[in-house]
């Protein structure tokens, strides 16, 4: 599936602060067409009656924590929510993304990384509403369908669990997943603790598909919170 024309997303920009709102409107309206909310209630009576294609929430809202408001919309909806918050804490980060963000900048930030985070969400979103079968990323293709990985057309044999960490990896492409979510996705409940057990399977992973897994461009590590298939 394509991705509708820039000008026709919607983006719910979602901050008690008037000048952040104005900012990502200047920033962001003549790509894209810029909702706004100031606090947590208004925000989600917006998605509800408003339907964005995004949300970027700031955590420190008046009437709601951020946090709240993404659980609450995790509830009914699978909107992609990127958060933006001056919380830098790997906490607050892991808090967000198991609450069910799908991404987490730090303020201040660069319009341009913004952007680029915003296309990739996107991208994912619209991925997922076609379900589509077969992943294509650089020279990487995933065939979820018959199970098969290739790099450069060339077959990849990877174990059940290496197949699974990266299907996983797959369907979540350009969100950030956090070392529990991933133990628990691939291994089940019970191995929240196993954090070595994930990354020598990623470590597996990267020398499998990576041109050079000292330098991965596939999965990216987030430091201190988990890893990210980054779309190419």
């Amino acid at each position: 599936m394509r991705l509708m024309a820039e000008s026709n997303i919607r983006i719910l920009v979602v901050d008690d602060e008037r000048s952040i709102r104005r900012f990502l409107k200047v920033s962001l309206g003549s790509q894209f067409t810029v909702l706004e909310a100031s606090g947590g209630e208004e925000a989600l009576s917006a998605v509800a009656s408003e339907h964005p294609d995004l949300v970027i929430l700031d955590l420190g809202l008046p009437d709601m924590d951020g946090l709240e408001v993404t659980r609450r919309l995790r509830e009914w909806t699978q909107v992609p929510i990127i958060i933006v918050s001056v919380r830098e804490q790997e906490d607050d980060k892991i808090a967000a993304l198991d609450a069910g963000a799908d991404d987490y900048l730090t303020k201040p930030f660069g319009v341009g990384e913004l952007m680029a985070r915003l296309r990739v969400a996107l991208r994912r979103s619209a991925q997922t509403d076609g379900n589509e079968p077969v992943y294509i990323s650089g020279d990487l293709k995933v065939d979820l369908n018959q199970r098969e990985v290739f790099v450069s057309g060339q077959p990849i044999s990877l174990t059940p669990t290496e197949y699974d960490l990266l299907r996983t990896l797959v369907k979540h492409a350009g969100k950030v997943l956090t070392h529990d979510q991933l133990l628990r996705t691939v291994w089940g409940t019970g191995y929240q603790t196993e954090t070595h057990m994930l990354q020598v399977n990623i470590s597996n992973l990267r020398r499998k598909i990576e041109a050079d897994p000292s330098r991965p461009n596939y999965i990216v590590t987030e430091p201190g919170v988990g890893y990210r298939l980054k779309a190419l």
